[in-house]
């Protein structure tokens, strides 16, 4: 059903894309408007992941790192049938992280510093597993894809005002309604389809490291983390706060129209309830080390002749 909605929400953006060019330029803008959106999103599509990294100074990680993170989710990543993502830390004491990439072979996962100090070593497994899942979705495709279409319809819908045929066409109140309402449309859509995968990588991220639970207790303490401490790199770069588990701008309460993500509740609920059935079986044995800087977990081997980490 998160596939059918988020197709239903990407046809819906480009209508509204095609429907603005159309009110601006008439057939002929309208065209122009899927060539633009097409090179934008090609552009994004390939160059995102360098950007969002570059914006939030995250630096890359080698295997056997300090934390054994990169360890740990080379393992998940096998365990879930995907490709190795590349691994990197934010320094920044708020607890979160987020996935991108172009596709799951181009793909990588950054974690705060925060995150490391904050959570035990099954809750990490939680959190990656989750990034994974977005990763094995294509979600982060998608969501780059969103974005470009916000953006290029706020710009279209401001270009209507310097345009004639907009204006003959709605008339001058017209025009300034759909400089106003366009965009405020298009984020809605935006951020409708981003609340629905993080359902989905929530879900598929518990059957990733097979303990819903730990993703659950995640949530909750990267919520509270979130609420109180601010993220500055975030801060600058508000577009990219719906890449995040959770949003580091200080999230809504509440599944409302204007959050980019669910309530953190809401998904510790389905978590939960997903935990009570026979659906997942836990593939990952517990073990209470944590990931902080100053408790150092062993790593794992990387050449295939022993067990990884969390094994």
């Amino acid at each position: 059903m998160g596939y059918v909605k988020t197709a239903m929400l990407m046809a819906a953006m480009t209508a509204l894309f095609m429907g603005v060019g159309y009110l601006v330029g008439g057939a002929t803008g309208a065209v122009i408007a899927l060539v633009v959106a097409a090179a934008m999103n090609l552009f994004t599509w390939w160059n995102s992941d360098k950007m969002v990294l570059r914006m939030h100074g995250a630096q890359e990680l080698a295997p056997g790192d300090l934390f054994g993170l990169h360890d740990l989710t080379l393992d998940l990543a096998r365990n879930a049938g995907m490709p190795d993502p590349k691994v990197y830390l934010i320094d920044t004491p708020q607890p979160n992280a987020f996935a991108t990439g172009r596709n799951p072979q181009n793909a990588a996962v950054a974690v705060t510093t925060g995150l490391l100090s904050t959570l035990s070593r099954e809750e990490l497994a939680g959190v990656i597993a989750h990034e994974l899942a977005h990763i094995r979705n294509h979600d982060t495709a998608i969501m780059t894809v969103t974005a470009t279409f916000a953006g290029a319809i706020s710009m279209l819908a401001n270009f209507a005002l310097f345009f004639g045929g907009a204006r003959e066409r709605m008339g001058l109140l017209g025009t300034l309604a759909l400089m106003l309402l366009a965009p405020l449309a298009a984020a809605l859509v935006q951020m409708a389809i981003s609340r629905t995968r993080e359902y989905a990588a929530d879900k598929a991220g518990a059957e990733i490291c097979g303990q819903p639970l730990w993703l659950a207790s995640a949530l909750e303490k990267i919520a509270a983390g979130a609420a109180r401490i601010d993220n500055h790199a975030a801060e600058r770069n508000p577009a990219t706060a719906h890449m995040f588990i959770i949003n580091p701008l200080h999230a809504h309460k509440h599944d409302n129209l204007f959050s980019t993500h669910p309530a953190t509740e809401n998904r510790v609920a389905a978590l939960r309830e997903m935990a009570g059935g026979a659906g997942v079986a836990p593939r990952m044995a517990p073990r209470s080390d944590s990931y902080a800087p100053s408790r150092v977990p062993a790593s794992g081997r990387r050449d295939g002749g022993g067990k990884g980490p969390w094994a």
